[in-house]
């Protein structure tokens, strides 16, 4: 019963500017750890008030689209009442409510079932805090 729960913290570094980090490969890494040719969930999440997870195309321009998105959806201006930080850091705080904190993906064979140009990534936008962490889980059986 221990091993059809297994979860494992790891640390990202964004940077000090607005970011999509693809996490694919580690998520990979940590699936073929653990669930071991098993059949399962993998549960990505972020416990941060500024970051979000996203299932997207990366490498083809799609990451810098999703963020000028972002910009254009939630622009850095003094339009937001939360007001601390870098200017427009406001908008970071509503980043979830677009970019959920959170996906959950399928796991047959002890593999990640991704489309062929999916990667599952950490969207950040908050330049204020370059340190993150992401929780992955597996429930499998």
């Amino acid at each position: 019963m221990t091993d059809t729960f297994v979860s494992r913290t790891v640390d990202v570094t964004t940077g000090n500017r607005e970011a999509v980090v693809d996490l694919t490969e580690v998520c990979g890494a940590f699936l073929h750890e653990v669930a071991r040719g098993r059949n399962g969930l993998l549960n990505v999440f972020t416990p941060h008030a500024t970051a979000g997870l996203a299932v997207i195309e990366t490498g083809a321009g799609s990451d810098e689209d999703l963020l000028e998105a972002l910009r254009s959806l939630l622009p850095a201006d003094d339009r937001w009442q939360h007001r601390h930080g870098s200017p427009g850091h406001g908008r970071d705080h509503v980043l979830p409510a677009i970019v959920p904190p959170h996906a959950t993906l399928p796991v047959i064979d002890g593999a990640l079932q991704l489309g062929t140009w999916q990667s599952v990534t950490l969207v950040d936008t908050n330049r204020d805090n370059p340190d993150r962490q992401v929780r992955l889980t597996f429930l499998g059986c």
